[in-house]
């Protein structure tokens, strides 16, 4: 009778051991399943289009829209256009305002942009013969007062790394444009600092041909990755720039050195003159906003 009793306690004790050990799979497949949805789900909030410029202020996106980015940015290139209209993803706020033609881009010369603020007025000499397109979309979108009463929504100071003012957002929020994009232009590949002091670049999400209206005004040396598009350099008002990020950054990662300038930037205007030379030049006569 003990022995049997052994062996029905041990057969019992097998049963019991084998449905702890379903049940331990189980729960490492529930927790392997959740973390992949948590993975894809991060990565989706994520990649919601910030317009940023390096790698911790980067917005990304998930690998399919990284896919479809560069896939649409080469397709562009290889078209030799300068645009591609954009569609909104989660969290964009874009501003339609039509595009520019692909078609007489001024494609020599140099233009000034001059960018009007409540801190004083900043001239920007615009190299159109190395970056037309860029340039063409910056006249272009001051022709229809695009920038007018936006403010410069980013800076970051040497706590962070780099020395830069980010603007052209109309929405103030780091995550606003046009309804299109630009292809890259002028990058400064092997170049050290690549970023020197006085440098005007545009920002991007961190895929190629990303950039659009938001542009970023280096007041001091930045090395930052060579995928940003140089458009010109300030000719005029850098030590207005460096005034404002001597006051600071207010915001959750102030103590990093990256946030919203404590002085506020709002810029009254931007207007951008004809090329320098009699190549063709974008319409400047239109002024209304869509």
């Amino acid at each position: 009778m003990a022995s049997s009793r052994n062996r029905q306690r041990a057969l019992a004790r097998a049963k019991l051991e084998r449905q702890m050990a379903r049940r331990a799979a189980a729960a490492r497949k529930r927790r392997q399943v959740l973390a992949i949805v948590g993975i894809v789900a991060a990565v989706l909030v994520v990649g919601g289009g910030t317009t940023a410029l390096v790698v911790s202020l980067n917005g990304k996106d998930s690998g399919k829209a990284k896919a479809s980015s560069t896939a649409s940015a080469k397709a562009t290139e290889a078209a030799g256009s300068c645009y591609t209209k954009a569609t909104a993803q989660s969290g964009q706020k874009l501003k339609d305002v039509g595009m520019p033609s692909n078609s007489d881009v001024p494609k020599s010369g140099t233009q000034t942009m001059t960018i009007k603020t409540n801190q004083g007025e900043v001239d920007v000499k615009l190299d159109t013969a190395k970056a037309p397109c860029n340039v063409n979309s910056f006249a272009y979108l001051a022709s229809k007062k695009f920038f007018d009463n936006t403010t410069c929504h980013r800076l970051t100071t040497k706590a962070s790394g780099l020395e830069v003012l980010q603007c052209g957002d109309p929405s103030g929020t780091g995550s606003g444009g046009p309804t299109y994009t630009v292809k890259d232009e002028n990058l400064p590949t092997g170049k050290k600092p690549t970023y020197p002091a006085g440098t005007v670049a545009v920002a991007n999400t961190g895929q190629p041909g990303s950039g659009s209206s938001q542009f970023f005004i280096v007041y001091g040396n930045s090395d930052l990755p060579a995928s940003y598009s140089v458009i010109g350099t300030v000719s005029k008002g850098l030590d207005k720039v460096q005034a404002i990020a001597k006051k600071g950054v207010t915001g959750a990662n102030a103590s990093k050195g990256d946030g919203a300038p404590k002085e506020k930037v709002k810029i009254s205007s931007i207007r951008v003159s004809a090329p320098s030379t009699s190549s063709p030049t974008p319409s400047t006569s239109a002024s209304n906003k869509s």
